[in-house]
């Protein structure tokens, strides 16, 4: 079937953030323009000055239809036993190699799908948009919503988020804040008086984060929609020293948070900030996506469920680029895959699966633009 052809082939161009999605990316456009997609190239350079594309793709006139977004940028591979994580291996229904789950099945489906249709068949347009950098903190979604012309009519389309669900229907998931802290001591030998400990700055600031802590395992700040139904507030410290007698020069806090919807985040994040003011650290705070949120009684999140044939919506606790394209849209995740198998060494999809998303991504399109 041509969605494993293009599941392999994706898989073959190596893709981890820390490089330039370029390879894959000029694939998907190749892909595309046969099926005689109009085609945007967003480009840019990451923080490290490597390139990055994104994909946008419109097929058929009009405005409305279906959008499936996806990315091309993969986690790195190490700890892979099997002989190359780039090289896609089939084997007892399954298809491994990096990114075959996240996402890069998930992306061939959607142009596999959207192969079925020629342009006379379409009453509404198809959308296919493929992102860089969605591991690494959306940066490719933001630079689409950002100067995308294409992107500016997408927002009247119906939202499909192809992260790995297993193809079910998912309307809400977490956002993500990353919050560094970093205090700036002297080092010296600790038996003189000589050395400044970042470490003593940095102590109050943990205690604070602490009880920032405990007070979301409350009952009033869960939200039982989730699981699990509290917010993450992961908390880790590094002062990168390994001599016991040496006052350390440096002390890094660190806390990921995982908002949900209707949290009051800019008050906490307030917090956060007063603190680390009042113990002379430094403070970095990257708010790299919003939590996502489409009312469960939305239209889309019904047809989508009438669609796949399910009874009920869910919400998931890992992110995706719907944290950027969902302020702008209502949108639904829905994909084949199992998150559980992303990220992983040996990482592998159902051929099943691929199968399944390809047939239903055909009938949302059936059902939005024919």
């Amino acid at each position: 079937m041509k969605t494993l052809e293009y599941t392999k082939e994706l898989i073959r161009r190596r893709s981890p953030s820390y490089m330039s999605n370029k390879d894959v990316s000029d694939y998907v456009e190749q892909k595309l323009r046969e099926q005689e997609f109009e085609i945007e190239r967003v480009e840019y350079q990451d923080a490290a000055g490597i390139q990055k594309v994104n994909i946008i793709g419109k097929k058929g006139s009009g405005n409305g239809g279906i959008s499936f977004f996806g990315h091309t940028d993969t986690v790195p591979a190490e700890g892979w036993k099997l002989d190359d994580p780039f090289e896609p291996l089939e084997q007892d229904g399954k298809l491994y190699g990096r990114g075959a789950c996240d996402m890069k099945g998930p992306v061939a489906c959607a142009i596999a799908a959207s192969e079925s249709f020629n342009h006379s068949d379409l009453k509404n347009p198809i959308y296919v948009v493929c992102t860089a950098d969605e591991e690494v903190g959306y940066g490719g979604a933001q630079q689409v919503a950002d100067r995308s012309e294409i992107f500016k009519e997408i927002p009247q389309s119906a939202g499909i988020i192809c992260e790995p669900t297993q193809l079910q229907v998912v309307y809400a998931h977490k956002g993500t804040v990353a919050i560094t802290a970093t205090a700036t001591g002297r080092a010296a030998h600790s038996s003189t008086n000589e050395g400044i400990n970042a470490n003593l700055k940095t102590i109050p600031f943990l205690a604070a984060m602490t009880d920032i802590y405990h007070e979301l395992q409350q009952k009033e700040q869960c939200n039982d929609e989730f699981d699990p139904p509290t917010a993450g507030w992961n908390i880790g410290i590094n002062d990168h020293n390994g001599i016991l007698n040496i006052t350390s020069p440096q002390s890094i806090a660190t806390v990921y948070y995982r908002p949900m919807p209707g949290q009051e985040v800019e008050v906490l994040l307030d917090r956060v900030r007063k603190c680390a003011k009042e113990n002379d650290l430094e403070l970095e705070l990257k708010y790299t996506g919003k939590p996502l949120y489409t009312n469960p009684d939305h239209p889309l999140v019904e047809t989508v469920k009438q669609v796949s044939n399910q009874i009920t919506a869910h919400t998931v606790s890992y992110g995706t680029d719907g944290m950027v394209f969902g302020q702008h849209m209502p949108v639904v995740v829905i994909g084949p895959g199992n998150i559980a198998q992303a990220h992983t060494a040996d990482e592998w999809i159902e051929l099943e699966q691929l199968n399944l998303g390809t047939s239903l991504y055909q009938k949302l399109i059936t059902n939005y633009c024919c």
